[in-house]
């Protein structure tokens, strides 16, 4: 039986989630201006598709860019290893003949030994992130270029189908539509319909503060209007061979999940904000502080690999260029998404948004022939706002 609502009570619940409906909101109102000056062509459902294609690689390096920044570090070296392990695995398989299938464990192998590498300084040595991933950077850079010389393509069509192919569509097309993409979509409004009703079950039997009943109603609804749209847009995409939905996007959505999950439901991403909120009552409480740093630059080293698997699968060719600024994107995709400068606080689905606002900023400044000069302008203007947004608001708390 629902307790008595009131308008305060709502408005309490929004004022006290105002940094997760800011993010969404000017991601929505970002979106409305740019298909309004590109002609409606931001909302494309071939568009769309590109923007999760193109910018796969930033939601991967800002999944664990986020906790290393909650924990107070950063990684200035993930670009430079998405070029690295990218030559690597284009050597492997083009060079060395691998199995394409092995040449892609070979260089998640390699990104976890980088992640251990640079993990080991930080939390056994103590050099501090921010050294530490510079010299990796340059280091990672340099071994990238020195490998690959000019550039190595891969012509291994199983390879190249991770960025360009999309899943089966089981059930068949549904007039103009991709069945497989609206089953999954409605499944998915479902899937978060009980997930939001469970978890408020859950507190209110233990005893914990929940929001007001209405406010769980108009999460469902704009969630499921969100994922709607989606849904139409990948639904209709492509032709009658291909189309729905990309590989790339299950394979994002799978490390987003898993990701939100070891941060809200585990004792290691408890750790992380501990550690994040204050290190020395965290040291003073039993937590291995340094177990946590050196794991956060083992996820890093996980997901750059990932990340290397994304570029090269889409690019079908390694370059020593490749991963240059993706450290910028990925930095900027969590303060973009509500991630605190000073450590402590931040999520995964913040920084999909962040991620998502970058990509929005890139694809239309790009349909509307923007220069690059230009567009990297513009995105440090944003990261410049989103920082002074946070700090306002914690001065101001």
């Amino acid at each position: 039986m629902e307790t008595k609502e009131t308008k305060g009570g709502l408005l309490a619940s929004f004022a006290s989630n105002i940094r997760q409906y800011g993010i969404v909101g000017a991601l929505i109102v970002i979106i409305i201006v740019f298909e309004i000056l590109t002609g409606g062509l931001l909302l494309q459902p071939n568009t769309v598709v590109q923007l999760i294609q193109q910018n796969a690689y930033v939601i991967i390096l800002a999944i664990g860019m986020v906790m290393v920044i909650i924990a107070t570090h950063i990684d200035l070296s993930v670009g430079s290893l998405v070029g690295f392990i990218g030559g690597c695995i284009a050597l492997f398989m083009q060079n060395m003949h691998l199995n394409w299938f092995l040449s892609i464990l070979a260089g998640i192998v390699v990104g976890l030994l980088i992640g251990a590498w640079q993990g080991f300084w930080v939390a056994f040595v103590g050099i501090p992130g921010f050294i530490t991933t510079l010299a990796g950077m340059l280091v990672f850079r340099g071994l990238a270029t020195t490998m690959i010389n000019a550039s190595i393509p891969v012509n291994n069509s199983s390879f190249n189908a991770i960025a360009a192919n999309y899943l089966p569509n089981i059930f068949g097309f549904w007039g103009h539509f991709d069945g497989l993409t609206i089953v999954v979509g409605l499944l998915i409004i479902a899937a978060f319909a009980w997930s939001t009703m469970r978890n408020r079950k859950k507190a209110d039997k233990v005893g914990l503060e929940v929001e007001p009943l209405s406010t769980s109603y108009i999460k469902i609804a704009v969630a499921a209007i969100v994922i709607l749209a989606l849904t139409y847009e990948f639904a209709s995409s492509g032709n009658s061979t291909q189309g729905g939905i990309p590989i790339m996007l299950v394979i994002v959505g799978v490390l987003v999940l898993i990701y939100h999950f070891i941060l809200t439901k585990t004792v290691f991403g408890r750790h992380v904000y501990a550690v994040g909120g204050n290190r020395r009552a965290a040291m003073l409480s039993g937590i291995n502080t340094k177990r946590v740093d050196f794991s956060l630059y083992i996820h890093m080293g996980l997901l750059s690999s990932i990340a290397a698997i994304a570029m090269l699968s889409r690019l079908s060719s390694a370059s020593a260029s490749t991963g240059t600024s993706f450290e910028m994107d990925a930095i900027a995709s969590c303060f973009v998404g509500g991630t605190a400068v000073t450590g402590g606080i931040g999520t995964v689905p913040g920084v999909v948004i962040g991620a998502v606002v970058i990509g929005v900023i890139n694809q239309g400044l790009s349909i509307m022939g923007v220069d690059s000069a230009l567009i990297q302008t513009i995105k440090g203007l944003v990261l410049l706002l989103a920082v002074a947004i946070d700090i306002y608001s914690k001065r101001k708390h």
